[in-house]
């Protein structure tokens, strides 16, 4: 079982869905069931022996706050909601083990009665999966002081995943961390993007612009339209995804920009097959989340990334860490501008960038694989029993 809290974004849902899948197809006696917040759960497919429960939306406010997305409850009452719902989940699925999103208490505690119980009356076993970078040290001890996460993850989880390489970046520098949760830290490499079947991809040549699932991501689209707008000698083309959660009066402007550059941009909405355009695309311009990053690397592809530096500087510290590597290259806010001239520039540049593979270290898309690995170990003495 995986749970991912998503109140916001593609991110924990994408990265538990690649999870389930391998091991899946690894072990055709596996299944998997992940319990998600994302909006859009219901758009993605899922491979056989793979399913997912839709706990009840929330949306994070500009102040910090949240609310129901959907059903007429407060924020409190919704989480207990969901807090309920995950604990029948998991009394009535018996995982043999779940897999825990990034937040080791779940949203606002939501975890913690599922976890005092499993702890108590079963076997599961506990895993914590972090992604290569949470946020800056200072403020991540902070948020996890404040969530009493570090002590969740001390007493509960039997391993702490981490998928990414210590050699790039360590998520849990900064944190309190025992000696002892160290020693259950198992650093997986990036989760590699299935390579496998894809569909025809538009017209070539092109560049893909993603700015994930879209949510923050005007400031990167209005500045990839107005380097468009401004050089009407700009090429290649270019394919732009808005993502789910780039709509509204924002996505009507947009649209209306599109379709007075012809042919020069063309946009689609949500892309649940992405894979397909990134497997087709020239280069990519996109912003530096995670998995979109997995995917660069996976289809090995040339790239500009327009990192956010609000409201965390989690991707602005991986497309950072990431261009030192040379694996990528970064629009910085302050070094290069944020303007149309320096989008104009980079787009320019793309086809002399270096590709990622020629940067890549050994192991640095290995995650999936020492993921199955982990799995067969932990439930080596429960398979041996079973047997028996």
């Amino acid at each position: 079982m995986f749970y991912s809290h998503d109140t916001f974004g593609l991110g924990h849902l994408r990265r538990s869905r690649a999870l389930a899948s391998a091991i899946t197809e690894a072990d055709p006696s596996a299944s998997a069931l992940i319990l998600t917040g994302s909006p859009v759960a219901g758009r993605f497919t899922f491979p056989r022996r793979v399913d997912h429960v839709r706990l009840p939306g929330v949306t994070k406010r500009a102040d910090g706050s949240y609310v129901a997305q959907t059903i007429g409850m407060g924020i409190d009452e919704v989480t207990e909601l969901r807090s309920s719902l995950i604990r029948t989940a998991v009394e009535q699925y018996q995982p043999d083990v779940l897999v825990v999103d990034k937040e080791p208490t779940g949203f606002r505690g939501e975890l913690l009665p599922t976890l005092e119980y499993l702890l108590e009356k079963s076997n599961t076993k506990l895993v914590l999966g972090l992604r290569d970078v949470l946020d800056e040290p200072e403020v991540l001890a902070a948020e996890w002081e404040r969530k009493g996460a570090v002590e969740a993850a001390e007493r509960f989880y039997h391993e702490i995943w981490v998928y990414g390489l210590r050699s790039i970046y360590d998520p849990t520098s900064g944190l309190p961390l025992s000696p002892h949760a160290h020693a259950r830290m198992h650093w997986t490499g990036y989760l590699r993007r299935d390579l496998g079947p894809i569909g025809t991809p538009p017209g070539q040549p092109y560049i893909l612009i993603t700015p994930g699932g879209g949510g923050d991501g005007r400031a990167m689209v209005d500045l990839v339209l107005s380097a468009y707008e401004n050089d009407p000698d700009l090429q290649p083309r270019a394919v732009l995804v808005y993502g789910p959660f780039l709509s509204g009066e924002v996505r009507e402007e947009f649209e209306a920009r599109v379709a007075a550059l012809d042919d020069r941009v063309a946009a689609v909405g949500f892309e649940s097959q992405i894979e397909t355009l990134f497997a087709g695309a020239a280069g990519v311009v996109c912003m530096g989340g995670y998995n979109t990053f997995c995917e660069v690397l996976s289809f090995d592809k040339r790239a500009v990334i327009v990192p956010r530096t609000t409201p965390r500087l989690e991707q602005w510290i991986r497309a950072s860490r990431a261009e030192e590597l040379g694996l990528v290259r970064m629009l910085d806010e302050n070094r290069d501008g944020l303007t149309a001239d320096a989008m104009i520039r980079a787009i320019r540049a793309l086809p002399h960038q270096p590709l990622p593979s020629q940067a890549t270290s050994t192991g640095l898309l290995d995650g999936l694989d020492y993921v199955t690995r982990r799995i067969d170990a932990l439930l080596g003495d429960t398979r041996e029993r079973a047997i028996g």
